[in-house]
C-alpha cells in the first residue's frame, strides 16, 4: 500500500517507500511482543531485507514470546537538532528454518553487536507499516498552531 507524504505543521505523515528508506538508514530497533498479558520490547539491531525486518537472536525470551506471539510491533526511530523520524511495522514474528531462507538471511550480513551467538533468524512480515517525520521548535502559544 502506497501513500503520499502528507504535511501538517510540524509532522509530516510518510509513505511507505520512505519509511523502508528511512528504516534502511539505521541498525538499532525495539521488537515489542506480548507474552501473558505482559508487553515486552527488546532492543535488537537489525536489517531490512525484501521490506521486512530481519534481526538475529539466541535462545531465550525475546525468541520465546517472539514465537509464542507471532505478532510484533517493530520501532526505529533517528533524529539530528532539527528534526526526527519514527517508524512503526506492524506485522507477524516468524524464526526462520528452512534452509532456503536461512540462506537468504545470511546474504543480509547481519553481524550481532555483542559477542554471543545468535544462531536464530527472525523475520518481521509487515502488515502495516507507519512513519512520521518530526520538525522540531519552540512551543507555539497556547492556542496557536504553526504551519
Amino acid at each position: 500500500m502506497w501513500h503520499m507524504a502528507i504535511e501538517q505543521g510540524p509532522i509530516t505523515v510518510l509513505d511507505d517507500r520512505e519509511a523502508w528508506n528511512l528504516l534502511s538508514s539505521v541498525s538499532l530497533g525495539r521488537l515489542v511482543t506480548s507474552f501473558g498479558g505482559q508487553l515486552e520490547i527488546f532492543p535488537v539491531n537489525f536489517v531490512t531485507q525484501n521490506d521486512t525486518v530481519l534481526f538475529r537472536t539466541a535462545e531465550g525470551t525475546k525468541l520465546f514470546t517472539t514465537v509464542m506471539n507471532e505478532k510484533v510491533l517493530f520501532e526505529a526511530d533517528d533524529h539530528t537538532v532539527a528534526e526526527g523520524w519514527s517508524v512503526i511495522v506492524r506485522g507477524t514474528a516468524r524464526m526462520l528454518t528452512s534452509a532456503e531462507e536461512i540462506r537468504e538471511a545470511d546474504q543480509a550480513v547481519l553481524m550481532p553487536w555483542v559477542p554471543t551467538e545468535k544462531l536464530r533468524y527472525v523475520r518481521v512480515t509487515p502488515s502495516e507499516i507507519s512513519a512520521r517525520r518530526f520538525r522540531f521548535g519552540p512551543e507555539p502559544q497556547y492556542g496557536h498552531v504553526p504551519g
